[in-house]
């Protein structure tokens, strides 16, 4: 069973890797967005946060990750929490995201 929850896990990943801030050309797991991610059986939580309290495309990204989890095979329903402790900072953006935003 624990398999089959990384299995999940992993595909969670991939999926989330394909969700923008339309306002940024970074995924939000790249971004150091995604907190923490949690398979129980076939549900998925997901905790997050957002590049800024305020974001307008707060309410699309979300949308967008539970949709796209939901269409996982063996996931039947998705949470998304978002949160804002800890604070976003740009130093939890990937390597890969810092360079393609030219911070490094």
């Amino acid at each position: 069973m624990e398999n089959e929850f990384l299995e999940i896990e992993e595909k969670v990943v991939s999926v989330l890797k394909t969700v923008y801030d339309p306002e940024i050309p970074i995924d939000v797991y790249e971004l150091g967005l995604v907190y923490g991610i949690e398979v129980n059986d076939k549900h998925v939580s997901i905790k997050m946060t957002l590049t800024a309290p305020s974001c307008p495309a707060g309410d699309f990204i979300v949308e967008d990750v539970k949709q796209k989890v939901e269409g996982i095979d063996g996931v039947e329903s998705c949470d998304v929490e978002i949160v804002f402790e800890p604070e976003w900072t740009q130093d939890m953006m990937s390597e890969e995201a810092k360079l393609e935003l030219g911070f490094l």
